[in-house]
């Protein structure tokens, strides 16, 4: 009888990835896998079983928002100039004084919760071709395969501008016993691999996906559909590893090609519907619904409903749908004074009291109590959270154009958002040279992206980090002193030391 060492380590990183939502029928259990005759176990058992995994692919970025929501604007907003940390610990406060570890237990959170993803998709895309049920058509296993590429593609994404170089996993391992232990046991230890293979992979993903994934529906954007694909392709081609502008140009033009455009009122994408007039009037302040879900912008989102909510809203502020609801202690993110200034550089810009609000509260570390404000793109529990969205999209279009010396293009790419912003169109000077059109389109950004978990990457994107960063701490007055100075060395973040830990094949990032 053989005998078994260990269970699949990448199992467990799957239940660590903090959902509380889920869903055990969909990993080990009688109801997903079974025997074939000759006694082979497989993984899923039929057509049902596949789809149930399909579904949490699905709702991957719906349950476990800690890592690639929470932790991810902690990285992007608070570790560059748009924010503070906003409720200073030993885990947060690094981001913004610039002294991250790897002992950093958020890290750890968010480098579990996305290798543990990429498992998940890793499990449907090597398994599905197995399923013997006739029931599932050829069409729809490419659909689905194509689907879990794209959303691995995602992961990967965001892992490796997060982390640089990080194992690269595409394989399920299987159980370690004393006849597998040589082949199996660095499947489950794996090296890093270097960021441009990483890169590489992430193309191909998206490039096998954007054969057979759905396309583009404009009424669920929760799907993983052609656009999606288009849309991480553009934002992969506009990175240093595999930058090539033309494509990025390519793939924007695309995405208009599919119906996305912006939305006629900024303030749609992330308000909320506050009136019900069956309520009474204790309860005015209850949010009923999002304003506006599946807009032509958004791209990707996930979606919550009564019964199913956004739970992280409370991080930051007042959640609409429930006034009082743990508002006596410190929230995340809270917004920097020089973001601040930069909304009122020009007045009347309308995405400001969309970005920020102002309460009363009871603590004043950053600001007077009386007039404190907060992060305001996540505002109820009945708010989407918009993973992708077009103007992101045609605002790196401007990015290629400008690397192409057609500041004019850009310019009245950048004159779309501020038109819809309530602002005039730039000055002929922005556009006069290439210092002036990118210092325009890196303010424009900034103004339109606000809190989105996008300003930190790109900084690092067009090399602006310690420009912006060293220099931010002497203009803030509100901001903790810097403990270490910004430098190339500060682009990626250190491996958990846990990992590390777990993992000899792991080396730690230079700098940490």
């Amino acid at each position: 009888m053989k005998t078994k060492y260990i269970l699949s380590i990448f199992s467990v990183l799957v239940f660590a990835a903090c959902s509380l939502d889920y869903d055990p029928v969909d990993t080990f259990s009688d109801v997903t896998e079974g025997a074939s005759e000759d006694s082979v176990q497989v993984v899923f058992k039929d057509k049902a079983a596949v789809l149930s995994h399909r579904q949490t692919l699905l709702n991957l970025y719906k349950n476990g928002q800690e890592h690639w929501y929470l932790d991810m604007l902690l990285l992007a907003e608070s570790h560059s100039d748009n924010a503070y940390a906003g409720a200073p610990n030993a885990e947060t406060t690094p981001f913004e004084v610039n002294s991250i570890e790897g002992s950093n237990t958020n890290l750890k959170r968010d480098w579990n919760g996305h290798m543990g993803n990429v498992a998940q998709a890793n499990r449907l895309i090597n398994f599905i071709d197995d399923v013997k049920d006739p029931a599932l058509s050829e069409a729809e296993r490419n659909q689905y395969k194509a689907e879990a590429k794209i959303l691995r593609g995602m992961i990967y994404f965001d892992m490796v501008r997060i982390w640089g170089n990080v194992p690269l996993v595409t394989t399920t391992a299987g159980d370690i016993t004393s006849e597998t232990i040589t082949e199996v046991y660095p499947a489950y230890f794996p090296p890093q691999t270097d960021e441009l293979t990483i890169y590489q992979q992430i193309e191909t993903d998206l490039l096998d996906g954007l054969q057979y994934a759905p396309e583009n529906d404009q009424g669920d954007k929760t799907q993983l559909s052609k656009s999606v694909a288009r849309a991480l392709l553009a934002k992969v081609y506009a990175e240093k590893p595999l930058r090539d502008y033309d494509k990025v140009i390519k793939y924007a033009d695309e995405l208009a090609a599919d119906g996305f455009d912006l939305v006629d009122n900024f303030g749609d994408l992330f308000d909320v519907v506050l009136t019900d007039p069956n309520l009474p009037p204790s309860q005015e302040n209850k949010a009923i619904e999002a304003k506006a879900r599946n807009t032509k912008e958004t791209i990707y989102e996930a979606q919550f409903f009564p019964g199913n909510t956004n739970w992280v809203t409370w991080m930051y502020g007042r959640p609409l749908n429930d006034w009082t609801f743990y508002f006596t202690w410190l929230k995340w993110i809270t917004p920097s004074r020089d973001l601040i200034k930069a909304f009122n550089s020009e007045q009347g810009d309308k995405r400001y009291e969309q970005t920020v609000v102002f309460y009363e509260c009871d603590w004043n570390v950053y600001y007077p109590a009386t007039n404190y404000p907060f992060m305001y793109k996540c505002r109820s529990a009945y708010n989407s959270i918009i993973k992708l969205r077009y103007a992101d999209i045609l605002l790196l279009k401007a990015e290629a154009l400008i690397s192409k010396g057609n500041y004019a293009g850009a310019a009245e790419i950048i004159n779309q958002t501020r038109r819809r912003a309530g602002l005039y169109n730039l000055a002929a000077s922005a556009s006069a040279s290439k210092e002036a059109i990118t210092e325009a389109y890196l303010k424009e950004r900034r103004l339109e992206l606000a809190m989105e978990g996008q300003r930190w990457f790109d900084l690092v994107r067009l090399d602006k980090v310690e420009e912006v960063m060293n220099a931010v701490f002497d203009k803030d007055e509100g901001r903790p002193a810097r403990v270490y100075p910004y430098t190339n060395l500060s682009y990626i973040l250190p491996i958990p030391q846990d990992v590390m830990d777990q993992n000899p094949n792991l080396v730690q990032n230079p700098g940490y």
